[in-house]
């Protein structure tokens, strides 16, 4: 749904959405604009349409949440995304983060551990036409093994330190950006930089994230593939 077959007041949400992330801090205009495009109201659920523009985090399903729009905005204008760029996504979601990047970048490869989820969110992607996003159900803390490195990488849900193979995935000059906590009252979202092989971390504020979790979730609700506790999304 483009944003010209919006109702005004839908129109009139999000224009007061993006002012207020103007407000508070959110500079890149590419940003913004792919961010206006992206009809947020598509990927709630239907009985938060009307707070769908609202700056706010709103429940999903699967014990997951779409992230705040300013967090959405911060995270993307973070990872400083180029044209050119291959950008692997860890916690697909609703799809939503996944979306504004698409409109940002070459390709965007995104990884969910809950079926449904995903499911979910390749649909709205296929009804936007965002034939540059490629899903994949399964653990999003061991990368994507086929694709050696990645230009950006972010993560949406928190862990008590970034998974190797995630650093792993990170090409030189590359940027990751992702919440580290050991619990959601102590979570602060880093930016990562990979320069002459060596790490450099960026404190960037607190965030409040669901937890990463590796491993794939049972039908019964237990999880599989754990060898110790851990988070994710």
């Amino acid at each position: 749904m483009p944003p010209e077959a919006d109702s005004a007041g839908t129109k009139d949400k999000r224009a007061h959405l993006l002012a207020e992330l103007r407000a508070e801090g959110i500079t890149d205009s590419r940003v913004l604009e792919a961010m206006e495009h992206t009809p947020r109201e598509l990927f709630v659920p239907a009985a938060f349409r009307e707070k769908a523009y609202d700056n706010v985090a709103l429940p999903i399903g699967h014990g997951q949440t779409i992230s705040q729009p300013y967090i959405v905005a911060l995270m993307s204008q973070a990872l400083e995304v180029g044209e050119r760029h291959k950008v692997l996504e860890v916690g697909t979601g609703s799809g939503y983060q996944a979306a504004v990047l698409a409109r940002l970048c070459r390709r965007v490869l995104t990884i969910e551990r809950h079926h449904a989820l995903l499911k979910e969110a390749e649909a709205r992607f296929a009804k936007l036409r965002l034939n540059n996003v490629t899903g994949r159900f399964g653990d999003g803390t061991k990368g994507w093994p086929e694709h050696e490195t990645f230009d950006r990488i972010i993560v949406t849900a928190a862990a008590s330190h970034i998974p190797d193979n995630l650093l792993a995935h990170l090409a030189e000059d590359g940027v990751l950006v992702a919440p580290i906590g050991e619990s959601r009252h102590d979570q602060k979202l880093y930016r990562v930089t990979r320069r002459d092989g060596r790490y450099q971390a960026e404190e960037l504020c607190r965030v409040r994230f669901v937890p990463l979790v590796p491993g794939l979730p049972r039908e019964n609700g237990t999880r599989e593939g754990l060898s110790r506790p851990g988070k994710r999304d």
